[in-house]
């Protein structure tokens, strides 16, 4: 039998495994197994923690679909609450400081990627307003949080058929690694209104990365200054970011639960 917490922050729930003492053999049939929320235990993502010799700990995400993703903001505020403490996490896209505040955690998210070989799109162009869109959506922005993004600010964010347009993007040519596709609406000064569809899981209620990315794009287009207050269907995080600089998100997590499963039945 193996250990388990569930976690989520602002919704975007999560299986989080202890495999710092001893291995968790994870494949995507796997993962998909453990994330179905009828035959298995459910989440939007499975979290595995494991040592490290860069840093305290490690992590490795799961989408629901199976497909190993790079970074997760909101599973990154649940790992202090799940170790313990302050703690430096080793993930595919680097290195990340997160500390235990009031209620979740605050997480240095390092510096956002904006060429357009580091998205990565399938071809060069400005990465501020790509000469590219779907339908009536306006020209997006795309930007790299250690996973890609795609934002599009929308005069009305309602009007928008999110769950038709999300996977349309989502696997469209343009985005070789596929994309994490943000609908976002600007509704008051240094406040943004988001919906996310996460790159492998879909419609969720808060993606961390994404309010990072669409904060990190509103900025670069003068539409707010920052901090950033970013308003999911889950709450609300605060993203701070100057140009030049790191991606700071402060944000709730809650531990819902422990238990424990066979990992051989998955």
């Amino acid at each position: 039998m193996g250990r388990f917490s569930k976690m989520h922050g602002l919704g975007n729930d999560f299986v989080v495994i202890d495999a710092r003492e001893g291995g968790v053999e994870m494949t995507a049939a796997r993962a998909q197994a453990i994330a179905d929320r009828h035959a298995g235990i459910g989440c939007d993502q499975l979290i595995l923690i494991g040592p490290s010799e860069r840093a305290d700990v490690s992590m490795r995400i799961f989408n629901s679909d199976g497909s190993e993703v790079e970074a997760c903001g909101n599973a990154t505020r649940c790992v202090p609450l799940f170790v313990g403490r302050d703690v430096l996490i080793e993930t595919k896209a680097g290195l990340l400081d997160a500390k235990a505040v009031d209620g979740g955690a605050s997480v240095d998210m390092g510096a956002p990627r904006l060429d357009w070989d580091a998205i990565p799109l399938a071809y060069a162009m400005d990465t501020l307003a790509m000469p590219v869109s779907w339908e009536e959506l306006p020209a997006p922005a795309a930007v790299n949080v250690g996973n890609p993004h795609v934002i599009f600010f929308c005069d009305d964010l309602d009007a928008v058929d999110v769950e038709r347009l999300g996977p349309l993007i989502e696997t469209d040519p343009l985005f070789p690694a596929r994309v994490n596709v943000n609908f976002a609406q600007i509704i008051g000064e240094n406040h943004i209104r988001l919906i996310v569809w996460e790159r492998g899981a879909g419609l969720t209620r808060a993606c961390g990365t994404g309010a990072c990315a669409t904060a990190v794009a509103a900025v670069r287009r003068k539409l707010v200054s920052g901090p950033a207050k970013v308003s999911l269907p889950g709450g609300d995080l605060v993203i701070d970011w100057r140009p030049g600089g790191h991606i700071v998100m402060t944000g709730p997590a809650t531990h819902v639960f422990d238990g424990e499963a066979d990992w051989a039945r998955f």
